[in-house]
């Protein structure tokens, strides 16, 4: 049972983390907007959340020593990914700080990052935290007043993550993978955890074997030809 909720915690963490990364890259492009500040807010707070939740369980469950070996293995691994996830946050926070004074709302003549990119990003927000509709009551200049806070809470991640390794010793070269590398695109993925759908290894395989088949033909006509262009210049010769 605690190791279910362990795994929910992680995954809803991953999938909120990757939305607050994909956010981030658009701030100072053509959709940012006071909305998009507002968003990356109340994503990196629910993150935030999400990571206490995680560092409580998987604490409590790793210092526990009735835990057996198996189990203890697993929890480490989830320990491991965990702390990963946690960096990937923090860089991005840090990430998010230096773009958005870079690009203050409150300065108009400040050019933006033409990126191409146009439309809002609440709908990725609320999928990633299973919100049907995320209302926000933008603020005046929030972008500044969010930046002091958004300091404050890159210092609370950092020391989350100090004390972490504080409390749980788990280093990360001595837990084994329980996959391959790439393991998991081999996977059928879910409508509901990603809007990816199913990815097939026989249609990967298939495609690559129809392209090597048209390499091979487009190489065999080529040679044909070069061989007909020699012998006619032979004759002409």
């Amino acid at each position: 049972m605690v190791k279910e909720e362990c795994k929910a915690l992680l995954d809803a963490l991953s999938r909120v983390t990757a939305c607050y990364r994909h956010m981030v890259l658009t701030i100072g492009g053509t959709s940012d907007s006071q909305n998009l500040r507002e968003e990356l807010k109340k994503t990196r707070q629910k993150a935030q959340e999400l990571a206490v939740a995680n560092r409580n369980k998987l604490t409590a469950v790793l210092r526990d020593k009735t835990v057996s070996k198996e189990d203890k293995a697993e929890f480490e691994r989830l320990w491991v990914i965990f702390s990963t996830c946690l960096e990937i946050l923090e860089i991005d926070m840090r990430r998010a700080l230096e773009l958005g004074h870079e690009f203050p709302l409150n300065v108009p003549k400040k050019h933006l990052i033409q990126t191409g990119m146009s439309g809002g990003t609440s709908g990725v927000a609320a999928r990633a935290m299973s919100v049907q509709n995320m209302k926000y009551e933008a603020e005046h200049n929030i972008d500044v007043v969010d930046l002091k806070d958004l300091e404050n809470e890159i210092n609370q991640v950092g020391e989350m993550m100090y004390e972490m390794e504080m409390k749980v010793n788990v280093p990360q070269w001595t837990v084994e993978a329980k996959q391959d590398p790439g393991a998991e695109l081999k996977s059928t993925i879910s409508v509901g955890a990603s809007s990816i759908g199913m990815i097939s290894v026989e249609e990967n395989k298939s495609f690559c074997d129809i392209s090597k088949v048209l390499a091979g033909i487009v190489f065999s006509a080529v040679l044909i030809i070069a061989i007909v262009l020699a012998v006619c210049v032979v004759k002409l010769s």
